[in-house]
């Protein structure tokens, strides 16, 4: 097998004054550079810090300490108001679902299917519509739910028979007051 032969550069050919030269002047550059960095961060801190303090200065020059009495009613006004939002949730959530309910399946038949439950907390009432297979079923789902302890005042809003469909289902919209339950 012959050799192989490599040859490198000799040192006499290599000229390394000349790759230290521009090593330093790229490290020097380099320098200047990131020195100038610093100092345009640095003003550009300054003026921003000098900005800031001057907004905070005209704020308070345009707001005057009258107005702080007027500010203190309007939370106050915000404040009941969301204090009233959050009693109307607090009702919608203590509701007397699981009465409601169990009340509104025992009087259900396969005959009725319900789409829409509906409380009103002021009042007290509940808004059911859904589907009933024929008037005399619609009706016994009515005296159904009069006969529960729940409710009371039951009655049917409207009513409509479908057409279009060859069963001929009736739509219904029906309300219940509910009693206080303990």
């Amino acid at each position: 097998m012959p050799r192989l032969k490599l040859k490198f550069p000799d040192r006499g050919q290599a000229v390394p004054h000349i790759d230290f030269a521009l090593l330093l002047i790229g490290l020097l550059v380099l320098g200047g550079v990131f020195w100038q960095f610093r100092q345009i961060t640095e003003e550009v801190n300054y003026w921003t810090n000098r900005v800031e303090r001057l907004e905070k200065q005209q704020q308070q020059k345009a707001a005057p300490r009258s107005r702080a009495a007027s500010r203190v009613k309007e939370f106050s006004q915000e404040i009941r108001k969301e204090v009233t939002q959050a009693n109307a949730i607090l009702d919608q959530i203590n509701l007397p679902w699981e009465t409601l309910f169990d009340a509104i399946e025992h009087a259900a038949t396969e005959q009725i299917a319900l789409l829409s439950l509906q409380p009103n907390v002021g009042s007290r009432t509940l808004r059911i519509s859904g589907e009933a297979k024929s008037m005399a079923e619609l009706l016994d789902f009515v005296e159904a739910l009069e006969r529960e302890l729940v409710f009371e005042n039951v009655h049917l809003i409207n009513y409509k028979i479908k057409q279009d469909n060859p069963q001929r289902p009736i739509i219904f919209l029906l309300t219940a007051a509910w009693m206080q339950v303990s």
